[in-house]
């Protein structure tokens, strides 16, 4: 059975992060997560109030899981766990950085990051503009 949905979930979040959010019309805000010393974008998770009250005081990430409707934390059932190192908050309040120490793989398919398994997107490779003759600042 599901647990209580991100909408009505009590949290013990500390209110002075909880006003800092800024969710999504469902209650959750992007987790980015990425690995603490080599800087690799692991994946994407969602979280609300709750699933970040678990990850602030556990020091393991919980996510809540927009298909199934739970709360589930990275490595309970693969053994591919991801232990806290630091949270950090966008400016504008609607995403989380989550640095962790990943154990394995981090995407469910069995590959070190989320973005191995989806693959390159083609895209126009931009070029930043040489000051000395481009006639911009110097």
């Amino acid at each position: 059975m599901p647990e209580t949905s991100p909408a009505t979930a009590r949290t013990g979040l500390a209110p002075d992060v909880a006003d800092r959010l800024r969710r999504d019309a469902h209650g959750l805000v992007a987790a980015v997560v990425q690995q603490h010393d080599t800087r690799e974008v692991l994946m994407v998770g969602w979280m609300d109030d709750e699933a970040l009250h678990r990850t602030l005081t556990s020091g393991r990430v919980t996510f809540w899981s927009r298909s199934r409707q739970e709360y589930w934390r990275k490595g309970d059932t693969s053994g591919h766990a991801q232990y806290v190192k630091a949270v950090s908050l966008d400016c504008d309040g609607d995403a989380l950085l989550v640095e962790v120490d990943q154990v394995g793989a981090a995407c469910h398919t069995g590959t070190r990051t989320c973005f191995e398994a989806g693959g390159p997107v083609p895209a126009v490779v931009g070029h930043r503009p040489d000051p000395s003759t481009a006639g911009g600042p110097a």
